[in-house]
């Protein structure tokens, strides 16, 4: 780990679950950020059609560490 990190936040989405789409977005943050060490679910949200969730939503703070 770096001496020091930066955080960025970043939003999943998953048909599935809150937390497949916590994963989706560290997968996708990962594709362009170097050395991800930490990830941290801020919120969680749902969209619903009809009586249904039809997409789990969160919002993650990705921490990743700081070239010099």
């Amino acid at each position: 780990m770096a001496d020091i990190a930066k955080v960025i936040r970043v939003i999943g989405q998953s048909e599935e679950s809150f937390a497949e789409a916590a994963r989706v977005a560290v997968k996708e943050a990962a594709k362009t950020l170097r050395d991800v060490h930490g990830a941290h679910v801020v919120e969680m949200s749902a969209l619903v059609e009809g009586d249904d969730i039809v997409m789990f939503r969160t919002t993650v703070d990705i921490a990743f560490g700081v070239e010099r």
